[in-house]
């Protein structure tokens, strides 16, 4: 019975074989070319700005001052590999305001390499006083604020200072400095420079704290950093603290009403085992802040922080968001068109108010354009009876405990609180990935719908302190 088996297999292996290599020609050649080289050697725009090409990672950057206009650059030479070609030719005008990708192709074999543009740029990175007390940095209106503990003496302190390559500041970094009244910082560059203000500030209980893994705020990833700078630099008396922090008792949060935690995974999660195992000190910390949320501190969870909710009793059925995805920073999707979620029936609700609506949608929030770099980094809850367990919005509200706010194109809840009861406080949670704070390698501030993100997090901030 095996002999006739291993002839059976044997027959069919033949049969596959020969519909596989249909076009085989007596000479055992093939048509495909495949040792060509297809390497971009030269790119330049505008006559003036040459790239400079990253054979490893496929990138070309050109840099153009501080101010330049890049919507429309000339291509005004292109040089490939001999016999390669490209999809991009000299004369072509790009859009180069966000990355553009160049195919170099030779026969049948091709590289993708993306164009970047980059400013000169004048900027301070990060600000440390004596070593110990990290700054909190708003790009846009060029301030930092430093907090510290009332008993240190600030007319002497050390700055720490790291800036953008190549870029100088003065006063200079390791050099003594009075910080009783605000300190001007000018840091140059080519054609750029900029002026920062530095402004210190004694303060010993925050009423409002961004939490997160790292230590400190400059440890964070570029996206959770853009988030709590947000936060210190727009809500008074915020602060950052670590959830080490909490565990140890370091910080007085006895003032504390709203505690915001923005957690983003590259990749993205989709259980809760992956929560626990990237977020060990949030679980470690979780006696502290159970006892701080059941005596009425607020929260805002925002992305994967929305796991918490469940670990910190919230919920009724102890679940986590069931449909959970993301990609990566820097391998983002680049977006065609502009993203929303939709609020039909909670338009009057606080988390929605003065944001910038497109005409005529008012069911829609929009929160970034064409051109953004997002990783759509997912926490949602899938509706329906075909899996997820919930068939209905009621029976997610019924059996989970949760009052949902915002909806995904297929009718997920992307947004959702859970109502203060008894001494407890209220959570409000941000699932959607339209809601994004950091965009890799793209300058989002020329974006006609990003300054909802700020105001939506501003808008739950108020609303969970009443204000």
């Amino acid at each position: 019975m095996k002999s006739i088996l291993n002839k059976l297999n044997l027959l069919v292996l033949g049969t596959v074989l020969l519909l596989t290599f249909p076009g085989c020609s007596d000479d055992n050649t093939s048509d495909l070319k495949l040792d060509g080289d297809t390497w971009l050697t030269a790119l330049e725009l505008n006559d003036t700005y040459t790239g400079v090409i990253d054979r490893t990672n496929k990138t070309v950057t050109v840099a153009v001052p501080e101010v330049y206009d890049t919507d429309a650059m000339k291509v005004t030479g292109i040089e490939v590999s001999e016999g390669a070609e490209a999809s991009v030719k000299a004369g072509d005008v790009l859009n180069f305001s966000f990355p553009q990708v160049i195919k170099v192709t030779n026969g049948n074999v091709f590289l993708d390499y993306t164009v970047n543009i980059k400013h000169d740029e004048a900027r301070i990175l990060s600000f440390k006083l004596n070593d110990a007390y990290a700054g909190v940095i708003d790009q846009t209106k060029r301030t930092i604020t430093v907090r510290v503990p009332s008993s240190v003496n600030i007319k002497n302190m050390v700055p720490i200072i790291t800036t953008s390559a190549g870029a100088t500041v003065m006063p200079a970094s390791g050099q003594a400095i009075d910080f009783s009244n605000p300190v001007e910082f000018t840091v140059s560059y080519n054609t750029a420079s900029a002026v920062y203000t530095v402004t210190v500030i004694p303060t010993d209980a925050p009423s409002a704290v961004y939490v997160g893994l790292a230590a400190t705020l400059n440890e964070l990833n570029p996206e959770e950093k853009e988030a709590a700078t947000w936060m210190l630099n727009n809500i008074a008396n915020s602060q950052y603290i670590s959830f080490e922090d909490v565990q140890a008792g370091r910080v007085d949060l006895s003032e504390c009403e709203i505690m915001w935690w923005h957690l983003h995974i590259d990749g993205g999660i989709d259980n809760m085992d992956k929560f626990e195992k990237a977020a060990p000190a949030a679980i470690n910390a979780l006696v502290k802040m159970k006892d701080l949320y059941n005596n009425g501190m607020n929260l805002l969870l925002t992305r994967y922080a929305t796991y918490y909710a469940a670990k910190l009793g919230a919920t009724l059925d102890g679940n986590n968001p069931n449909n959970c995805w993301g990609q990566s920073e820097e391998s983002g999707e680049i977006v065609g068109g502009a993203w929303n979620f939709f609020i039909q029936g909670h338009e009057s609700h606080a988390l929605y108010q003065n944001l910038v609506m497109n005409s005529g949608e008012t069911d829609k929030v929009y929160t970034f354009d064409t051109g953004y770099r997002t990783t759509n980094s997912t926490a949602q809850w899938h509706i329906g009876s075909d899996w997820g367990g919930y068939a209905t919005n009621e029976v997610w509200r019924t059996n989970h405990g949760g009052v949902d706010l915002g909806y995904g194109g297929d009718g997920a809840i992307v947004a959702w609180e859970y109502l203060p009861k008894d001494s407890r406080g209220g959570i409000v949670c941000i699932g959607s990935g339209c809601y994004d704070w950091y965009a890799y390698g793209i300058d989002a501030s020329a974006d006609k719908y990003h300054g909802n993100v700020a105001k939506l997090t501003e808008n739950a901030i108020d609303y969970l302190t009443g204000k």
